[in-house]
């Protein structure tokens, strides 16, 4: 199953470069960074990290969000990004969300990617998308 996500997946931003990692609170209810913040060029392409269907395409807070829904629940986000997609819309790995928009609070480049990842309320290390970053295994049966 691990080898099947890690053929599925790709990095969002080209070239990756990590300027803040996953860094999640001791408990659900503190402060903490519940994704990557990943490097970029203001306008340079967000592309889908896999295939799935766009879940939201719109503005949170004044930012720009896109929300892909893949198989086995996982749910990834982009933020901040001009989208070019449409809620419904399937999307294949690779394949353009929108544009990266400029600045990103505590960002040391002129645009960063927050990417998250989801499994129901769980906070996941997008990077173990890739084999990369910390893997938390969960019994078959848990649902959280």
């Amino acid at each position: 199953m691990l080898l099947l996500i890690l053929l599925a997946f790709g990095w969002p931003v080209v070239p990756p470069s990590v300027s803040r990692p996953f860094d999640p609170p001791a408990e659900r209810w503190l402060s903490g960074h519940r994704g990557v913040d990943l490097a970029g060029a203001p306008a340079s392409p967000v592309r889908s990290a896999g295939p799935g269907t766009v879940l939201f395409a719109g503005l949170v807070a004044g930012r720009g969000v896109v929300s892909v829904a893949h198989a086995g629940g996982l749910r990834t986000t982009y933020e901040p990004v001009t989208a070019s997609v449409s809620v419904g819309e399937v999307v294949a790995r690779g394949d353009p969300l929108g544009r990266l928009q400029p600045g990103h609070p505590g960002c040391p480049a002129a645009a960063c990617l927050h990417w998250g990842l989801r499994r129901g309320p769980l906070y996941l290390d997008p990077l173990a998308l890739l084999g990369l970053g910390r893997v938390r295994l969960l019994p078959v049966d848990q649902r959280r």
